[in-house]
């Protein structure tokens, strides 16, 4: 019963437990709100966020974990208030995303080592909690798309009154988690 534990445990860490990690997926679909374009930002911030939970639950990296959660909200403030200012995907942003991954990474290995995986189950414990992440934050991207983007994107004031208000209140909400963890 490794497997759906540790896969609960992993959707779990982002809905509904995980409101950064559910505001920076919001921040990526919000960007443009096209289903490609946030799945392209989601792989690429899987496979970086895959690698150092991996790394890190091995014990191959060493964090303070009080940095790393206030490096997470600077990063969500960022993609968000870069959702103000952009509209096309660009490569730097890709690569921004693909640092970021990196250090959710970190915070998901700080919880899951919280939680502690049994030895002998090592790595079915770390496959489903990291397939538990995604399947959440594929849900995430899948309530944005169907009962948000596609009912009023098409709106004329979609992006002036929609996106970039919410884009406006995730970034202020992060920055203010930043500075929370920076100074706890």
């Amino acid at each position: 019963m490794i497997f759906p534990s540790y896969f609960s445990l992993g959707f779990e860490h982002v809905i509904p437990f995980g409101y950064d990690h559910m505001l920076f997926i919001i921040s990526l679909f919000f960007f443009n709100s096209k289903i490609k374009s946030a799945i392209i930002q989601c792989s690429i911030f899987t496979i970086a966020h895959s690698s150092t939970l991996a790394l890190a639950t091995l014990g191959y990296l060493n964090f303070n974990s009080s940095v790393i959660e206030g490096t997470i909200a600077l990063s969500i403030f960022f993609v968000a208030l870069e959702n103000l200012i952009e509209t096309k995907l660009q490569v730097w942003r890709l690569a921004f995303i693909f640092l970021f991954g990196l250090l959710h990474g970190l915070g998901f290995a700080s919880a899951l080592n919280e939680i502690g995986i049994p030895q002998n189950k090592f790595l079915i414990a770390l496959l489903a909690f990291n397939l538990g992440v995604e399947a959440a934050q594929l849900t995430v991207i899948a309530f944005c798309y169907f009962f948000v983007a596609r009912l009023i994107q098409k709106k004329v004031w979609y992006q002036t009154k929609f996106v970039k208000p919410l884009s406006i209140i995730i970034s202020s909400i992060a920055l203010f988690w930043a500075v929370e963890r920076f100074l706890t």
